[in-house]
Protein backbone atom coordinates (compact mmCIF):
# COMPACT_ATOMS: atom_id res chain seq x y z
CA UNK A 1 0.00 0.00 0.00
CA UNK A 2 1.70 3.39 -1.08
CA UNK A 3 0.46 6.55 0.89
CA UNK A 4 1.60 9.78 0.11
CA UNK A 5 1.23 12.75 2.85
CA UNK A 6 1.59 16.75 2.41
CA UNK A 7 1.52 18.90 5.57
CA UNK A 8 2.60 22.20 5.74
CA UNK A 9 -0.20 24.27 4.28
CA UNK A 10 -2.21 27.49 6.01
CA UNK A 11 -2.70 31.37 5.48
CA UNK A 12 -0.05 33.61 4.73
CA UNK A 13 -0.30 37.18 3.43
CA UNK A 14 1.31 38.12 -0.20
CA UNK A 15 4.59 38.00 -0.64
CA UNK A 16 5.52 35.57 2.07
CA UNK A 17 7.02 32.39 2.04
CA UNK A 18 6.04 28.40 2.97
CA UNK A 19 7.28 25.31 2.67
CA UNK A 20 5.25 22.08 1.79
CA UNK A 21 6.37 18.58 2.55
CA UNK A 22 5.39 15.65 1.38
CA UNK A 23 6.24 11.75 2.60
CA UNK A 24 5.81 8.49 0.48
CA UNK A 25 5.98 5.16 2.07
CA UNK A 26 4.94 2.14 0.74
CA UNK A 27 5.88 -0.42 -2.09
CA UNK A 28 5.91 2.15 -5.36
CA UNK A 29 7.98 2.17 -8.65
CA UNK A 30 7.91 5.88 -8.38
CA UNK A 31 10.61 7.38 -10.26
CA UNK A 32 9.27 11.25 -9.64
CA UNK A 33 7.21 13.27 -6.89
CA UNK A 34 5.02 15.96 -8.31
CA UNK A 35 3.45 19.16 -7.28
CA UNK A 36 -0.02 20.18 -8.27
CA UNK A 37 -2.73 22.62 -7.26
CA UNK A 38 -6.32 23.20 -7.74
CA UNK A 39 -7.88 26.39 -7.08
CA UNK A 40 -11.75 27.15 -6.19
CA UNK A 41 -13.89 26.69 -9.54
CA UNK A 42 -10.97 25.81 -11.96
CA UNK A 43 -9.20 22.33 -12.67
CA UNK A 44 -6.30 20.85 -11.29
CA UNK A 45 -3.27 22.41 -12.57
CA UNK A 46 0.95 20.71 -12.51
CA UNK A 47 3.11 22.85 -10.42
CA UNK A 48 6.75 20.72 -9.94
CA UNK A 49 8.14 17.54 -10.14
CA UNK A 50 11.39 15.88 -9.01
CA UNK A 51 13.35 12.88 -9.95
CA UNK A 52 14.38 11.06 -7.44
CA UNK A 53 17.25 9.88 -8.64
CA UNK A 54 19.05 12.67 -10.80
CA UNK A 55 17.22 15.21 -9.19
CA UNK A 56 16.11 16.56 -11.81
CA UNK A 57 13.27 19.07 -11.73
CA UNK A 58 10.38 20.80 -14.04
CA UNK A 59 8.03 23.65 -12.90
CA UNK A 60 5.22 25.61 -14.62
CA UNK A 61 5.63 28.74 -15.98
CA UNK A 62 4.02 30.77 -13.34
CA UNK A 63 5.60 29.53 -10.46
CA UNK A 64 9.37 29.29 -11.94
CA UNK A 65 11.57 31.97 -10.15
CA UNK A 66 9.18 31.75 -6.88
CA UNK A 67 8.85 27.80 -6.02
CA UNK A 68 11.36 25.33 -5.83
CA UNK A 69 11.24 21.65 -5.87
CA UNK A 70 13.53 19.37 -4.22
CA UNK A 71 14.36 15.62 -2.03
CA UNK A 72 15.33 13.96 0.52
CA UNK A 73 16.47 10.44 -0.61
CA UNK A 74 16.91 9.07 3.46
CA UNK A 75 13.48 10.80 4.19
CA UNK A 76 11.68 9.63 1.71
CA UNK A 77 10.12 13.11 1.41
CA UNK A 78 10.12 15.90 -1.10
CA UNK A 79 9.63 19.99 -0.36
CA UNK A 80 8.20 22.91 -2.12
CA UNK A 81 9.44 26.07 -0.94
CA UNK A 82 7.28 28.57 -1.89
CA UNK A 83 8.73 32.45 -2.37
CA UNK A 84 6.93 35.40 -2.66
CA UNK A 85 3.44 33.92 -2.85
CA UNK A 86 0.50 35.96 -4.39
CA UNK A 87 -3.28 35.44 -3.96
CA UNK A 88 -3.29 33.38 -7.19
CA UNK A 89 -1.12 30.67 -5.49
CA UNK A 90 -4.17 30.16 -3.19
CA UNK A 91 -5.37 26.58 -4.24
CA UNK A 92 -5.49 22.85 -2.34
CA UNK A 93 -1.80 21.60 -3.14
CA UNK A 94 -1.64 18.10 -3.84
CA UNK A 95 1.93 15.40 -3.93
CA UNK A 96 1.60 12.66 -6.03
CA UNK A 97 3.69 9.81 -7.40
CA UNK A 98 4.92 9.08 -10.74
CA UNK A 99 7.15 6.51 -12.68
CA UNK A 100 7.44 9.06 -15.57
CA UNK A 101 8.54 12.83 -15.31
CA UNK A 102 5.13 14.31 -16.19
CA UNK A 103 2.66 17.13 -15.88
CA UNK A 104 -0.10 15.27 -16.78
CA UNK A 105 -2.36 13.80 -13.79
CA UNK A 106 -3.24 10.72 -15.39
CA UNK A 107 0.39 9.90 -15.27
CA UNK A 108 0.51 10.07 -11.08
CA UNK A 109 -1.05 6.27 -9.91
CA UNK A 110 -0.71 7.90 -6.00
CA UNK A 111 -1.92 11.01 -4.51
CA UNK A 112 -2.42 12.98 -1.31
CA UNK A 113 -5.09 14.02 0.01
CA UNK A 114 -3.76 17.50 -0.38
CA UNK A 115 -3.29 20.74 1.60
CA UNK A 116 -4.49 23.85 1.74
CA UNK A 117 -2.34 26.97 1.18
CA UNK A 118 -4.35 30.33 1.44
CA UNK A 119 -2.95 33.69 0.10
CA UNK A 120 -4.38 37.08 1.31
CA UNK A 121 -3.72 40.39 -0.71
Amino acid sequence: QVQVVESGGGLVQAGDSLRLSCAASGRTLSRYMGWFRQAPGKEREFVACISWSSGNTYYTGSVKGRFTISRDNAKNTVYLQMNSLKPEDTAVYYCAVSSYGSMREYDYAYWGQGTQVTVSS
